[in-house]
């Protein structure tokens, strides 16, 4: 790919504000984002984040302050993320999977200024969840409902929006072209063996250098139609897909929910010629049963990982949908979201055992011979500042030669391919969906008639992995396993709701009290 200097992205626009204001000169006229019935254009798309912008500033935002965003895909969180960087606030994505008390952790930790929330998804009302959550969120001082009505307290985006009219166009741009590249952009959070949630800081010159390599390593262009079924709050999301889709003039299209009957619609009404996700998506479209009443011939480019890709998913894309570019990667939210990436050309099966090779102006290293599993290793532009206030988390997983310690074990071919067999960490991906089993364990463990718990991943033909736990009842107890899977639906995330659940004596320990999930595994 080029590599030049005067091809990179972070380089060409210093921040995001930048390039969401180029974006709108150069690809005016072009469609920007289909939702529904609306229809915008870049140009149309620009002046939305500046008037989100300005209400931002309005709203009393300044340079640096956090402000989150709780919500699915839709247009609302595309304008609302992008006028809050834009006035110079750091983004805060919040899991839409979340429950209340998971979402507030995360507004506490950040001590998050502005919220902009969903009112009610899939059946879940997000306000009276932050509602009961509101006593253990101090620096929460507006919340903005994405809606034209909001609960007394809260404010409709409407409204919001009106409020920003007092603010000149003039002083939003001087704002914006205050943002330094070296400034953070987001604060992604991810879990880890301590089972508390660490927040990643990534810079706006990562965000742009990382992406503009991605969408060259891709064949991203200029009029691609992109479904974006990756949720924004994750990386694969909001960075692969709306940053990538900016810096390429592509058109977003945002799908709220995961449901492959939709993902057919669109790709068929919408000429839909992008379309990343976990092998999972990919695999339900083969197998839809209505899937030859759809014209899905558009789609010319596959990005896919997370998980395991078989060999006959990459042959069926190619042969049965005409999938011109099948392509995988790998990443982490420490890492800007990309470590390796295949290339175009390679072969199918180079992209079927492997996530690729380490990107441009980085370095992958295993702590093993050639050939042998060991720590993968990643240092280069890509690597994050660290955990947001977490100087004693940073320092276990940044070392002083600038090397992340990833927790994934990994093998590299001759090639430099680099091929992930098992995690350090335990961590399991359900649906594409990273899963902590200490994080799950915690909550587990507030059950009353838990007194211990131990997590594992175990296979799913669906999902991919799915949670299995081993539980210790209280004395006394009855509970059942269909008591405590209820309970952990109403606790915490589906994604990290385990799906079986065993009760046990006691669990197996070492000689220091750890458990042996290997034993468990077995």
């Amino acid at each position: 790919m080029r590599d030049d200097m005067d091809a990179r992205a972070d380089l060409e626009y210093g921040a995001i504000p930048q390039l969401v204001r180029a974006a709108a000169r150069r690809y005016g006229p072009r469609e920007a984002v289909v939702e529904g019935r609306t229809r915008l254009s870049y140009a149309e798309l620009g002046q939305r984040v500046e008037r989100a912008a300005a209400a931002c500033i309005a709203s009393g935002v300044t340079p640096g302050d956090r402000v989150a965003v709780w919500a699915p895909n839709t247009l609302d969180w595309i304008v609302s993320a992008l006028g809050a960087v834009t006035a110079g606030a750091v983004l805060v994505p919040v899991n839409t999977r979340f429950k209340g008390s998971e979402a507030a952790y995360v507004l506490h930790r950040t001590r998050t200024k502005l919220l902009f929330v969903t009112g009610t998804f899939l059946g879940t009302s997000y306000v009276a969840a932050l509602r009961r959550a509101e006593a253990r969120l101090p620096h929460l001082e507006r919340v903005v409902v994405l809606s034209d009505t909001a609960p007394e307290g809260y404010h409709a985006w409407k409204d919001f929006l009106a409020a920003g009219e007092a603010i000149s166009t003039e002083e939003v741009w001087q704002r914006a072209a205050s943002v330094a590249p070296t400034a953070p952009s987001d604060i992604i959070f991810t879990s880890g063996t301590t089972g508390r949630p660490k927040g990643a800081v990534i810079t706006h010159a990562q965000t742009l250098r990382c992406y503009g390599v991605w969408s060259e390593l891709a064949g991203l262009r200029e009029g691609d139609r992109y479904l974006i079924v990756n949720p924004f709050f994750h990386t694969f999301g909001y960075k692969a897909g709306i940053i990538a889709c900016l810096l390429r003039g592509a058109v977003m299209v945002p799908q709220p929910v995961s449901s492959v009957d939709t993902a057919l619609a669109n790709i068929a009404a919408e000429r839909i010629s992008v379309l990343p996700g976990p092998p999972t998506l990919h695999q339900s479209l083969l197998d839809h049963p209505a899937r030859a009443a759809y014209d899905l011939s558009a789609l010319r480019l596959v990005v896919t990982g997370a998980a395991v890709v078989p060999l006959q998913l990459v042959e069926r894309l190619r042969t049965e949908l005409g999938v011109g570019t099948v392509l995988t990667a790998y990443g982490l939210s420490e890492a800007s979201g990309i470590v390796t990436m295949c290339r175009r050309g390679d072969a199918p099966g180079t992209i079927a055992t492997s996530s690729g090779r380490a990107i441009p102006g980085t370095e992958v290293r295993v702590l093993a011979g050639p050939g042998e599993p060991g720590e993968v290793l990643v240092r280069g532009h890509h690597v994050m500042r660290g955990y947001f206030e977490d100087p004693e988390e940073t320092a276990k997983v940044l070392d002083a030669d600038g090397w992340l310690h990833t927790g994934d074990i990994g093998v590299l071919d001759a090639d430099g391919n680099l091929r992930i067999t098992d995690r350090i960490k335990d961590m399991f991906i359900v649906g594409g969906f990273n899963a902590y089993p200490a994080e799950i364990e915690q909550l587990l463990g507030r059950h009353p008639d838990i007194a211990d718990v131990a997590v594992i991943g175990i296979p799913d033909p669906r999902l991919g992995e799915v949670g299995k736990a081993y539980a210790v009842r209280r004395a006394g107890s009855s509970l059942t396993a269909d008591d405590l899977i209820a309970w952990s639906r109403r606790e915490m995330a589906n994604y990290k709701v385990p799906r079986e659940v065993v009760f046990v004596p006691e669990l197996p320990r070492n000689a220091s009290g750890k458990v042996l999930k290997r034993s468990l595994r077995r």
